[in-house]
């Protein structure tokens, strides 16, 4: 007998998979004989090393496509269809929205097509077949393509081969292949159904840990045999005489008779459906003759549905206007076909250097303009520094931009009334002790909080004293957070947002305050004014984020305790969670990042500080942190500490005039992560001392004359800058005047009345 091939075929279920895998397994076997004759059966895997959503997708896109252009391209052999169905799934992923993406070579193919006693099998990327013969594994020899997408010339080898009873074949990804080892592969596929050794490769893939891909497919080829008859066919004859005779009536020629009276009824109703049908048709051809009207139709509109057209209308045209107002933000930022030719940037960087050698020149020449024409250097200089910016930005003679720069840093610095200064250390915290917060106090001495203790430095003699540690006084003192002096007293903030006060004497008090609010970790700083010099008597205010006010409490008669707060701001829009410091002096002035802001009387005062003239220049931007002045209302000088650059700037309390500004001299203790400082006004024969602290120490400084700048500009400094050796011709035209810097109107002062005037 005649035998052919039987395909068994095993795969683990979806479900059953791990959902960390995107790989997508077919198999199609045709039931129609044209099909199975020509094509033959397809088996398929698409895998991939990548997670996700898009990548599952993107693996079933493959497959589908593979399948659909398989099984409907009739122009060739089986070879070169499947090369062309996989080159069409290739170019189909690359232009659909699952592949965009993907990197290249991210999804792996193995496929086979069984027709008869005929076998192919192609290859590419991260998946691998395998075929099995008398218990031996071997591998198709073919040269296994790249993975998709690839480019249009993807080159795929399909080999063929013949399917013989006793083989099988193995389609895997060779993520599994490379954690369950192809040992266990082959003896999973000799010794088991195909179904259970899909099932078993599967499970030793997750107990080693395996992730992702997890795709495997097993093919066998059995034997099956044609049916065959196993015993003669025999005659059967009927056990009555007359079984299988038609059934006729034992009256003589009654058959016939009802025979025809039969014939003669269904005569008669043919005949009647043929006139009916007849005279319908005729009246029918009649009505089709008479004039006839259009029947028109009414189209109701319901509101619901015009609201819901005109919405989607107006919709559609914001969107466009959307669309043009962002792509004409983006080709005005975006300016790659707006770029000058290299050669043209470095002819321009050059001329540029050149202007700004010549202007240098100009300053720092025999005329020394810094001294005898301060306001026609400054010009010259600030020139100097726009086009050294140009010339830097097309990398032209970095030698000669760094000599200028270091140049025009001096003049400019200069110019701007910038001092360098040397702080002195007058105490060093304890290891593992930082210091959060310093205060002038009552008695002239230098008070701080050092980890949970408060330090007393002796003005005369500088030695530290411990004066406050957690847990004294009566019910016991929390962690100290905050210190203002008020008057003859020390106030203290505790970390549980208690109010203590601390007089020289020794005595440690808590401070008894009205109203419901509670000094939590939002309040960062306090400030006091003194009403009353006589009997010591201040008015503290505080910060409080949570109501966007400032609470002013006013002492009793006894000064033993405080009323309950009264709301300092008339408005309540204030951002007062934006305040990084107070200071009151008879006005209030709250430290935020960009400006200074002055209150009086609960109203914001039209007063702010300049922006310091080297903001163009040498140090644009700032970043306001603490404040510290001298004088009282309209009186004296403001100190900020401008975290940004690490400088001291100094401005008149009158008008927010910039005056000068100080930095730290090479080598010297830098002014970096301050945590608090206050300015000593020691009259008119010493300049202000200032006490600062970092997280590390306390440090004084003289803000004075300093050192001035590292090196005064001299006319032998700008000799050492070459010329250029072919400097680029002088543009034509009228040279631009300068234009002045427009002034700041100064605010005039109000009567500053008496030193006790109520904030």
């Amino acid at each position: 007998m005649a035998s052919r091939l039987q395909i068994k075929y095993g795969l683990v279920a979806q479900e059953d998979r791990l959902a960390s895998s995107s790989d997508a397994l077919i198999v199609t076997e045709p039931t129609t004989g044209s099909k199975a004759r020509t094509k033959g059966s397809l088996y398929l895997i698409t895998t991939s090393r990548h997670t996700g959503g898009r990548t599952r997708e993107a693996c079933r896109l493959v497959a589908d496509s593979i399948r659909r252009e398989y099984y409907y391209d009739e122009s060739a052999g089986i070879a070169i269809v499947l090369e062309k169905a996989i080159r069409a799934s290739n170019r189909r992923l690359r232009h659909s929205r699952e592949g965009a993406g993907l990197p290249v070579g991210a999804i792996g193919i193995a496929l086979a097509v069984v027709r008869g006693n005929e076998l192919y099998v192609a290859t590419c990327g991260e998946a691998d077949g395998y075929l099995v013969r008398s218990a031996r594994l071997l591998m198709p020899e073919h040269e296994s393509g790249s993975g998709l997408p690839a480019a249009d010339s993807l080159k795929v080898d399909v080999w063929r081969g013949e399917f013989s009873v006793g083989d099988s074949l193995v389609l895997c990804s060779r993520n599994m292949v490379e954690t369950v080892g192809t040992e266990e592969l082959k003896n999973a596929v000799v010794t088991l159904h195909p179904q259970s050794a899909a099932e078993h490769l599967h499970h030793l893939f997750v107990a080693a840990g395996g992730d992702g891909s997890d795709s495997v497919m097993a093919l066998e080829a059995t034997e099956v045999s044609l049916a065959r008859v196993e015993h003669r066919l025999v005659p059967v004859s009927p056990s009555e005489p007359l079984a299988g005779a038609p059934i006729t009536s034992p009256i003589p020629l009654a058959d016939h008779i009802a025979g025809a009276a039969t014939a003669v009824q269904e005569r008669a109703v043919a005949a009647r459906g043929a006139l009916r049908e007849g005279l319908s048709g005729a009246i029918n051809r009649v009505l089709d003759l008479m004039p006839q009207r259009r029947t028109s139709f009414r189209r109701i509109s319901s509101t619901t549905t015009k609201r819901e057209t005109q919405r989607r209308a107006a919709l559609a045209v914001l969107a466009g206007i959307g669309l043009v107002a962002v792509l004409g933000v983006g080709l005005w930022y975006w300016r790659p076909l707006q770029s000058d030719n290299p050669i043209d940037q470095v002819n321009q960087g050059e001329a540029a250097l050149a202007d700004a050698i010549d202007s240098a020149n100009q300053v720092f020449g025999a005329d020394d303009l810094i001294h005898t024409d301060p306001d026609q250097a400054k010009t010259l200089l600030r020139d100097a520094w726009s086009n050294l910016a140009v010339a830097r930005e097309a990398h032209v003679d970095a030698t000669t931009i760094g000599q200028l720069d270091a140049q025009l840093r001096v003049g400019l610095d200069e110019l701007y009334a910038t001092t360098q200064v040397s702080a002195s250390q007058i105490y060093t915290a304890p290891a593992g002790a930082k210091i959060t917060a310093l205060t002038h106090g009552p008695d002239d001495a230098t008070y701080a909080i050092v980890g949970d203790t408060v330090v007393r430095l002796d003005p005369a003699t500088g030695t530290p004293t411990t004066v406050i540690q957690t847990g004294d006084g009566p019910g016991g003192i929390a962690a100290p957070r905050l210190l203002a002096r008020g008057g003859p007293d020390l106030l203290i903030v505790d970390a549980a947002g208690g109010l203590w006060r601390w007089r020289p004497s020794g005595a440690l008090g808590q401070i008894r305050l009205s109203g419901d609010q509670v000094w939590d970790e939002t309040v960062i700083n306090i400030q006091t004014f003194l009403i009353n010099t006589d009997q010591g008597l201040y008015r503290i205010y505080v910060p409080y984020p949570k109501t966007a006010q400032i609470l002013r409490y006013d002492p009793t008669a006894d000064g033993g305790s405080f009323a309950a707060p009264a709301p300092y701001f008339i408005s309540e829009s204030v951002d007062v969670a934006s305040f990084r410091e107070l200071y009151v002096d008879g006005d209030v002035y709250a430290v935020t990042a960009d400006n200074l802001e002055q209150y009086f009387s609960g109203r914001q005062t039209p007063f702010s500080l300049d922006p310091a003239p080297d903001d163009g220049d040498l140090r644009p931007g700032h970043d306001y942190v603490l404040l510290a002045a001298t004088g009282v209302r309209g009186d004296g000088i403001l100190c900020v500490w401008d975290k940004l650059w690490s400088r001291i700037l100094v401005y008149d309390k009158s008008a927010g005039a910039y005056s000068t500004q100080f930095l730290a001299a090479d080598g010297t203790q830098p002014l970096t992560d301050l945590t608090g400082m206050y300015v000593i006004d020691r009259g008119h024969t010493q300049p202000p001392l200032m006490v600062f602290a970092t997280s590390s120490g306390i440090f004084s400084v003289e803000l004075g004359g300093g050192t001035g700048p590292t090196s005064s500009p001299t006319p032998s400094t700008s000799a050492t800058i070459p010329p250029l050796a072919t400097p680029p011709p002088t543009p034509s035209g009228p040279t631009p005047e300068p234009t002045p810097e427009p002034t700041r109107p100064r605010r005039t002062p109000r009567p500053s009345g008496s030193p006790t005037a109520t904030p």
